[in-house]
C-alpha cells in the first residue's frame, strides 16, 4: 500500500486534486462570494469535453505516443455532428464518432506499419483536419437547430451532473475497467516503457497502437459532438487551448511524457483539477494571466513530486 501511494501515477493526481478542491472551496468566501451547487455543475460542464480529450490524449501518452490531432478531430467531430444531426441527434453523434474512429485507425496504422514517430503524423493530421473542417463550414460557425438535443445534453441530473458529464465519467470508468482487468493495460505500459522489449516479449504492438489511436479519435470526436450540441453551434477552429488544457490535465493525472506510466483514474483526477481551477477563475473573476499562473504553479508541484530525488527522500522517510 505504501508503494502504491508513493507511485507518481497515484501521488501526483491525488495531491493535485486535493490542492485544487481546497482552492475551489476556499476561494469564493475569500472574495466575498458564495459557493453554490451551480458552481459545481458549471465545473462539471467544463470537465465534460476536457475529460474526454484528456482520456484520449492520456492513454496515447501511457504508450509513449502523443496524439496532437485530438483537437482537429474534436473540431471535425462537432462539425459533422451538427451537419448530419439536425433531425436526429443520435445520427449526428454516430457519424461524428465513426469519422473520429476512422481518423484514429488510419493514423495508428501509419504509425505502426511505417514505424514512424506519432508527433509529426498527428501534427500533420491536426492541421489537415482544421482545414477540412473550415472547408466544410466555409470558415464559419454552423448553427444547430435541434433545441431538444441541446436541452437534453445540458439538463440537470442529480443536482450537479448533466448527461454530458455523466457520459464522460462513464468513459473513465470503462477505461479503468479495460486497462485494469485485462492485459491491455499492462501491454500499453510495456509499450511505453520499452517498445522493442515489448515486441520480443510477444506484445502485439501494432494492433495495440491502431486500437489506441482509434479510441483517442473516437473520444475526441464525441467530445466535439456533445459540446457542439450544447452550444447549438459548431466552431471550425477551437484554437490551441483545448489541447493545452488536456496536456496539463494529463500531466496532473500522473502520466509521464516518456510513456510507460499512468492510470485512467489519475487522468480523471487531472481533468477534474483543471476544470475546477477554471471554475475558480470564473467565480473570482481572475484575469487570464492569473489562471495561467495557477496552472503553471500546479505543474511545478507535479515536477517536484515526480523528481526522482524527492521520491527517494520520501521513501527513506517512510522507511524510518
Amino acid at each position: 500500500m505504501r508503494r502504491l501511494l508513493t507511485r507518481p501515477e497515484t501521488l501526483v493526481p491525488a495531491v493535485s486534486l486535493v490542492v485544487v478542491v481546497a482552492i475551489f472551496i476556499c476561494a469564493p468566501p475569500v472574495t466575498g462570494a458564495d459557493l453554490t451547487r451551480f458552481d459545481v455543475y458549471n465545473a462539471l460542464q467544463g470537465f465534460a469535453p476536457l475529460g474526454l480529450l484528456t482520456l484520449g490524449l492520456g492513454i496515447t501518452m501511457i504508450a509513449g505516443e502523443f496524439d496532437l490531432s485530438v483537437v482537429g478531430t474534436y473540431a471535425l467531430g462537432g462539425m459533422v455532428a451538427v451537419e448530419t444531426g439536425q433531425s436526429s441527434a443520435l445520427l449526428g453523434v454516430a457519424a461524428a464518432v465513426a469519422v473520429g474512429a476512422a481518423i484514429g485507425a488510419i493514423q495508428g496504422g501509419l504509425i505502426a506499419k511505417l514505424k514512424i514517430p506519432s508527433l509529426p503524423v498527428t501534427l500533420a493530421t491536426y492541421i489537415a483536419l482544421l482545414g477540412l473542417t473550415s472547408a466544410l463550414s466555409g470558415g464559419l460557425s454552423k448553427t444547430y437547430t435541434n433545441p431538444g438535443a441541446t436541452f437534453w445534453v445540458d439538463k440537470t441530473v442529480v443536482t450537479v451532473f448533466s448527461p454530458r458529464s455523466l457520459i464522460t465519467l462513464a468513459a473513465f470508468v470503462a477505461a479503468a475497467l479495460v486497462l485494469g482487468l485485462t492485459k491491455i493495460g499492462r501491454e500499453l505500459r510495456a509499450i511505453g516503457g520499452d517498445r522493442r522489449a515489448s515486441r520480443v516479449a510477444g506484445v502485439r504492438v501494432d494492433r495495440n497502437l491502431v486500437g489506441l489511436f482509434t479510441v483517442s479519435g473516437t473520444l475526441a470526436a464525441l467530445a466535439g459532438a456533445l459540446l457542439s450540441y450544447s452550444y447549438a453551434s459548431a466552431n471550425p477552429d477551437p484554437g490551441l487551448q483545448p489541447l493545452v488544457l488536456a496536456v496539463v490535465a494529463a500531466l496532473l493525472g500522473g502520466v509521464s511524457l516518456t510513456g510507460g506510466r499512468g492510470l485512467p483514474f489519475g487522468l480523471l483526477a487531472g481533468a477534474l483539477s483543471v476544470a475546477l481551477l477554471a471554475q475558480v477563475a470564473a467565480i473570482t473573476s481572475l484575469p487570464d494571466y492569473a489562471t495561467q499562473l495557477l496552472y503553471a504553479g500546479l505543474l511545478v508541484v507535479v515536477l517536484g513530486i515526480d523528481a526522482p530525488g524527492l521520491r527517494q527522500a520520501i521513501d527513506r522517510l517512510l522507511a524510518r
